[in-house]
């Protein structure tokens, strides 16, 4: 292969999924050691084009080229055979198996027939974990883990693949900042060796640190490619959406609202003497680093884990959640940080949006199907999802618009307080400013709204308060109208003074 030759091209790639052109022609090039950035909003074909070069999916017309050579895989084991891998969004890990199976599976390096000799498997994950920043025992099952750290296991193991392209979808879509900052530094090693790396995100920043070029596609179309000096992220952003995003600005303090939920010295597993008040119309921006109690504290609040200490006070009442049909009784709702743990994805549209609210679309166990369509119009049209048919099912959506299926769900149900746990994780701007939009409406109407983010400028842009926790801990509560990127990662690392 000449040293100008693409290591990875593609020429004229189409692809169909029923009645959806996921693809329309699109031609591109990577090239050995360059981090070449993949852009477009949630549905533009940019997932779609990382599985086909992966092996994952078949194109239906086109050529794919790898190292000077048409290829056509025949699945995924022979494209990581040949050197390509991939992190894929949605990630393909077992709960049910320990962190080093899940690192060894799908690699020949560390598949060995029959048996398997757990004791050296654990010694060669070690240092892959060492790698990504993940102190845990290679035995542990993954199922024990956060999100963040299930990302972490994923990104370890295509790094044990020692592949020759990585495709990374959404690497950092939930992880914090000293996580990404690894990460990177994971990325510039491989680079300094000569691997590919094809970064699929929806962070502009990002992006324009660590790429060489970045690629935009809009409705399965290949829009253009740049070099990253040569462009910027305002017309990197027209060409995905198609118009201009404004930034947004600090929201304005609320009016002094009622406090409706007292949490005191709340202890669970992972919390530790948690205290704080919100007030209706309040959004509460909570931050922290992984594993520091973010999501834990959601799910205590909503009956998923037993409380071992502490006290709550929901609307002036005790409020004690001994499972999820208490605190949505109680108007408390979560959207998880993990959307397929509140769809079920291959049941329609329509139906996910009313699963929760089912009894008041039914009598004497029949379902009024006019009610119900009529109640899962209006609220998908307000939480501004878009789909033809509310009968595909919901995995046929985007991912933003499975997100906002989701949040729909719970609007539905009335809620008071609304506990949104990374809500904006790997969806596009277009969509995360609609989510945006839709918090600063549900704190209007008088709704309380937790949110927790990996994201600080995005905290800072759309919280009133932002609560750090620091190894279960309360670390401070800042008001975000004065807060600093800066000073919340002190805090939230232990360092503040």
């Amino acid at each position: 292969m000449q040293a100008d030759t693409p290591l990875l091209s593609c020429s004229r790639i189409g692809k169909r999924y029923g009645g959806v052109q996921a693809l329309r022609g699109v031609s591109w090039e990577l090239h050995a050691g360059e981090v070449h950035a993949l852009c477009g909003e949630n549905g533009a074909g940019k997932s779609t084009l990382a599985r086909i070069c992966c092996g994952i999916a078949a194109p239906d017309e086109g050529e794919l080229h790898y190292a000077g050579r048409p290829v056509s895989w025949p699945g995924p084991a022979h494209a990581r055979r040949a050197g390509i891998g991939i992190i894929l969004q949605e990630l393909d890990l077992f709960a049910g198996l320990s962190v080093a199976e899940n690192i060894a599976l799908g690699n020949p390096r560390l598949e060995t027939g029959r048996g398997v000799a757990f004791a050296a498997l654990h010694q060669a994950v070690i240092p892959l974990l060492g790698e990504v920043g993940l102190a845990v025992d290679p035995a542990t099952p993954l199922g024990r883990l956060s999100v963040a750290q299930w990302q972490l296991v994923a990104i370890a193991r295509v790094l044990g693949l020692e592949a020759r392209v990585i495709f990374m979808d959404e690497p950092t879509s939930a992880l914090t900042e000293d996580a990404v900052e690894r990460l990177f530094a994971v990325i510039a090693r491989l680079r300094s060796r000569g691997v590919a790396i094809v970064y699929v995100s929806h962070k502009m920043a990002e992006i324009f640190r660590i790429s060489d070029r970045v690629s935009v596609m809009r409705d399965g179309a290949m829009i253009g490619t740049s070099r990253c000096r040569d462009t910027t992220i305002d017309t990197v952003i027209q060409q995905m959406v198609g118009r201009s995003v404004t930034a947004r600005r600090a929201v304005s303090p609320p009016a002094s609202g009622r406090p409706v939920l007292h949490v005191r010295d709340l202890s669970t597993r992972k919390l530790r003497g948690v205290s704080f008040t919100l007030a209706a119309g309040e959004i509460l921006g909570v931050a922290g680093l992984v594993a520091s109690g973010r999501s834990e504290l959601g799910r205590a609040l909503f009956g998923l884990v037993p409380i071992t200490g502490g006290g709550l006070t929901l609307h002036d009442r005790p409020y004690q959640p001994k499972r999820v049909r208490d605190a949505v009784t109680r108007g408390l709702v979560l959207v998880p940080e993990d959307r397929r743990q509140g769809l079920v994805l291959r049941m329609g549209v329509r139906q996910n949006t009313t699963l929760a609210c089912l009894d008041g679309y039914s009598r004497l166990s029949w379902i009024d199907q006019a009610r119900e369509t009529a109640a899962a119009t209006q609220i998908l049209a307000r939480c501004r999802v878009k789909c033809d048919d509310d009968e595909l099912p919901v995995n046929s959506l985007s991912g933003g618009n499975q997100q906002k299926v989701l949040i729909g769900k719970w609007l539905l149900a009335g809620p008071r307080v609304c506990f949104f746990d990374d809500p904006t994780r790997g969806i596009d701007i277009g969509a995360k400013d609609d989510l945006y939009d839709m918090s600063a409406g549900l704190a209007a109407e008088g709704v309380a709204v937790i949110w927790v983010s990996s994201e600080l400028p995005e905290l800072l842009a759309n919280a009133h308060r932002i609560l750090v926790l620091h190894e279960g801990r309360v670390a401070g509560i800042l008001d975000a109208a004065d807060a600093t990127q800066e000073r919340v990662m002190q805090l939230a690392t232990g360092q503040a003074n």
